[in-house]
């Protein structure tokens, strides 16, 4: 998803936002688990994949020091922050709770 269009959707509903680069070793080891929860909450919630180093006023805006970071908002309004390498029970548990 462009980030342009990421502030129309953050405003309503649960998105995750996975702040990453193509360089961080962790986020290529986050990668797969980010891919298989995006089909599984299709339609249900958003997950937008920002790299960093491309969009450096979001990382900034979001105050992200370390990656990955993955932050889930409801609503538009920051709900939970993860730093590092998450597993994709943390992830799921936290988006369930936030649907």
């Amino acid at each position: 998803m462009r980030t342009d269009k990421l502030w129309e959707n953050i405003e309503q509903g649960v998105v995750l936002m996975d702040f990453s680069a193509d360089w961080c070793a962790p986020c290529k080891a986050q990668e797969p688990i980010i891919k298989k929860i995006t089909k599984t909450y299709l339609n249900r919630a958003s997950i937008v994949e920002v790299n960093i180093d491309e969009n450096k006023k979001l990382a900034t805006k979001y105050m992200v020091q370390s990656i990955p970071t993955l932050i889930l908002f409801k609503n538009g309004k920051e709900i939970k922050r993860f730093v590092g390498l998450q597993p994709e029970i943390t992830i799921t548990k936290s988006l369930d709770d936030a649907l």
